[in-house]
């Protein structure tokens, strides 16, 4: 199928699992931040199985093509997995600068880091028996991790990398074993840190996958919407994922209104093209979405392109989430079906 659509991987939690509005006044947690949950703990589980069902069927009855567990377990993207390593403490967090500048509660790296247990395999799993389309699961990647912490241990941060990276290969392959048809790895401080990412933080990457046979995705964006309001013009890190063993690299283009030339030196790989503004609550029309997917074509042959949107749905409440996966699938259809034309 030509323009495939999926998410970039978080859907909005609903309101009588999550606090979404402490969840929305604050940065991405990088610590545990248990009082943000509703449901006790004793139910809490139950709860999160209840509404990543509710997620699922809403990317189902949008259209999606390919469907994720809307994360809907998480309270980020990257510390439900960060703060499950051996190596970390959690109970004495430290500080580090999150993309914006601001000091942030991390975990406390004081120890090797390594992976005690697979961390994500369970939602694969429930997953899998709860959709008959193909799916897609997240994790962290190791040089974002490595930016979200405090480093109490390692002698130099690229170190600190590699390990994360060996835990990341692991919960990978775990992953895929499950089920999974497609894990993306999550890197947006390669963006937001691009000298640092050159140095190691590819390198971390490309170790990360070591060995994985699979479908595999890296996505770097310009920071959740709904926080980071400023765009820059261009990618400071995206080339350089030429020559990695990724098969596929989500960006995002409908907020940045990004030139899309840049893609032309990308070849080989799958673009997952952002084509949803998450700023903004107002949905797109299927044309808007058409005319985002378009810009691309010169530059992306359309077999290589996959529909999604710019970032994670999690901040956008859920009625808007849900009309701008259904005008992202309308749109995508539109331009199917030209291409089937033509």
């Amino acid at each position: 199928m030509l323009f495939p659509t999926s998410l970039v991987g978080s859907y909005p939690q609903p309101e009588w699992l999550i606090d979404r509005k402490k969840l929305a006044g604050r940065f991405p947690p990088r610590t545990r931040v248990k009082e943000l949950w509703r449901v006790a703990p004793e139910f809490l589980e139950e709860a999160q199985d209840d509404a990543t069902i509710l997620a699922i069927r809403d990317q189902e009855r949008a259209g999606l093509d390919i469907i994720t567990d809307g994360e809907i377990r998480r309270e980020s993207y990257s510390n439900r997995f960060a703060t499950a390593l051996e190596g970390v403490d959690i109970d004495n967090p430290g500080t580090a600068l999150d993309r914006s500048g601001h000091p942030n509660p991390v975990p406390r790296v004081v120890g090797r880091i390594r992976r005690k247990h697979p961390v994500e395999v369970r939602d694969v799993q429930f997953l899998r028996a709860n959709t008959d389309r193909m799916t897609k699961v997240t994790v962290p990647g190791p040089y974002t991790m490595s930016q979200q912490a405090q480093n109490d241990f390692y002698k130099n941060e690229d170190e600190l990398a590699m390990d994360y990276a060996a835990a990341v290969n692991e919960e990978i392959k775990d992953l895929f074993a499950a089920g999974a048809d497609v894990v993306q790895i999550d890197e947006p401080y390669m963006q937001a840190r691009p000298e640092k990412a050159r140095r190691y933080g590819l390198a971390a990457l490309n170790r990360a996958l070591d060995g994985v046979s699979g479908t595999t995705a890296v996505h770097l964006c310009f920071g959740y919407a709904a926080i980071i309001h400023d765009r820059p013009p261009g990618y400071a890190f995206l080339t350089e994922l030429a020559g990695s063993r990724l098969q596929q690299i989500s960006i995002e283009t409908a907020q940045s209104a990004l030139d899309c030339s840049i893609l032309e030196k990308l070849p080989g790989k799958q673009i997952i093209l952002g084509v949803l503004d998450l700023s903004k609550n107002e949905i797109e029309t299927p044309e808007v979405v058409a005319a985002r997917i378009r810009r691309a074509l010169p530059h992306v042959s359309a077999d290589r392109i996959i529909v999604a949107p710019d970032c994670g749905l999690k901040y956008l409440p859920r009625d808007a989430a849900f009309g701008k996966m259904k005008a992202m699938v309308d749109g995508a259809r539109l331009v199917r079906s030209e291409a089937g034309a033509k």
